[in-house]
């Protein structure tokens, strides 16, 4: 980085009434491969593939496209606000920022504890990726241990410092983006069984408006996969020209890893031995079957052991995301700890405290499912929900903003089309918390209708009482 980008960044801090301790070295490349490890489109698609044709059939596809054009607005919106504001921690100071320390507080909140439930869902569901390489069959504890050792290691490679990161997550998204041109390519041209028309096929789930409640809840599929753009932002403080660097990443982030999952998606479903069975669940693991049928027992364990990069990158990713939100809202005294979670280290210029931190809560979370396996599943339910509740949060804090005289004054702005943006940016995402809650399986347990919506009221619920009683607002150092 030259001098003078050096001494813009620092200039621009400086009139938000900050001083950086971060360490500038992660490149505009790395803090894109950032976002898209964090989106994951392979970790996305693999893990949730078998839900979404079981909801919605070939079809389910579709909904890649038209979520990824939602979260493109709000995605719009973010570089928006980083632009003007390129500040470490993201959601926190961005909303404090449009709207003030309590709605700030609770943003920051309910997105510190979705990303605590992703980094432990995202562990979680590497487990047993890894036992089908190794070909071990470990059972729930010891898929519980295997996922407590990934944020361990991802725990680690964190501390390390910012260059590290940098080089791990880059090299987590080439391994992720060949693995999957490579993978559906073969599947594509090699293994291809099933006719296009497949993906207009709604088979036994319906026609015409009687197939959209289907149609609407396979596109909870695609949610999960887009987004981490965000965390792009997260890291604005350890990124040159964060002004200009960072909106282009965001919309990078979207435009390649939304690609890379529909790819992938279209690859399985064309290659798909039996439609019929993976919809029915009869086939309770289409993703394997397909696979394994393309490519024999070999060829699918070596397109494994790019999933499970894939899974470590995304967590590492996940936890940088996480530790700078902590760090951020520990910087302004706005969190219990905060004196122990403003370091940064001196080395690696890393919050170390506040990575640690975001390691021990998504390991304990986890090792509940040793002896509260349901409970944990509620828990970890509230990972997409609170992210997307989260997203609406600054959302809605940009348009308040707006209608308050806000003009945004960073190099990328919306211009006259910003608050038009910003409005649907905030429809599609009401609408989509509302899909992604909604109860839609009756004879299932109360955890399967409901978990998401009780997890979302107790964070912020907790929230809430916590804001009242500690009053952490009134503790912000200005």
């Amino acid at each position: 980085m030259n001098q003078s980008t050096h001494d813009k960044d620092s200039a621009q801090l400086e009139a938000l009434g900050l001083k950086s301790e971060f360490e500038r070295s992660m490149s505009f490349w790395e803090n894109f491969s950032l976002g898209f490890t964090y989106l994951s489109p392979v970790v996305g698609v693999y893990s949730v593939f078998a839900l979404a044709i079981q909801a919605g059939g070939p079809p389910m596809i579709w909904n890649y496209l038209l979520v990824g054009f939602g979260q493109f607005l709000v995605c719009l919106v973010f570089g928006e606000i980083v632009s003007q504001y390129p500040i470490s921690g993201g959601i926190y100071p961005w909303s404090l920022r449009l709207v003030g320390e309590r709605w700030a507080w609770m943003s920051a909140w309910v997105y510190a504890w979705a990303l605590f439930t992703t980094v432990a869902a995202v562990a979680v569901g590497g487990a047993p990726f890894l036992s089908q390489l190794l070909g071990i069959e470990f059972g729930n504890s010891g898929f519980i241990w295997i996922a407590i050792i990934m944020i361990l290691i991802s725990t680690l490679l964190n501390l390390s410092g910012t260059r590290l990161l940098s080089k791990v997550a880059f090299f987590g998204f080439l391994c992720e983006l060949i693995g999957a041109i490579v993978v559906g390519g073969y599947l594509l041209l090699f293994a291809k069984v099933n006719s296009i028309s497949i993906l207009w096929n709604t088979f036994s789930l319906g026609n015409g408006v009687d197939y959209f409640p289907a149609f609407l809840a396979s596109s909870v599929a695609a949610m999960f996969c887009y987004y981490g753009f965000e965390a792009c932002g997260d890291v604005a403080e350890e990124t040159p020209n964060a002004s200009i660097a960072i909106p282009k990443s965001m919309r990078m982030t979207i435009y390649i890893g939304g690609g890379a999952a529909t790819f992938v998606c279209l690859a399985l479903l064309l290659a798909l031995p039996n439609v019929e069975k993976a919809i029915s669940g009869e086939d309770n693991d289409p993703v394997t079957t397909t696979l394994v049928a393309a490519m024999g027992l070999v060829g699918y364990r070596m397109v494994i052991v790019v999933v499970m990069v894939s899974f470590l990158s995304c967590l590492l990713s996940l936890q940088a995301a996480a530790s700078r939100l902590l760090f951020s809202f520990a910087r302004d005294g706005m969190i219990f700890g905060s004196k122990h979670l403003n370091h940064l280290s001196k080395s690696g210029k890393v919050p170390v405290n506040a990575l640690i931190v975001t390691g021990l809560i998504p390991i304990v979370i986890a090792s509940m499912g040793h002896w509260l396996q349901d409970a944990v599943t509620t828990i970890i339910s509230f990972a997409s929900a609170g992210i997307y509740v989260a997203f609406q949060m600054v959302v809605i804090a940009a348009l308040y903003a707006r209608f308050n005289g806000w003009k945004p004054k960073g190099s990328f702005t919306l211009g006259k089309l910003g608050v038009y943006i910003n409005g649907l940016a905030l429809f599609y995402g009401i609408t989509a918390v509302a899909n992604m809650v909604w109860p839609r399986t009756p004879e299932e347990p109360w955890y399967i209708n409901y978990g998401m919506i009780f997890t979302t009221l107790v964070v912020i619920s907790s929230g809430i009482l916590y804001l009242l009683i500690a009053k952490p607002h009134l503790k912000r150092k200005k």
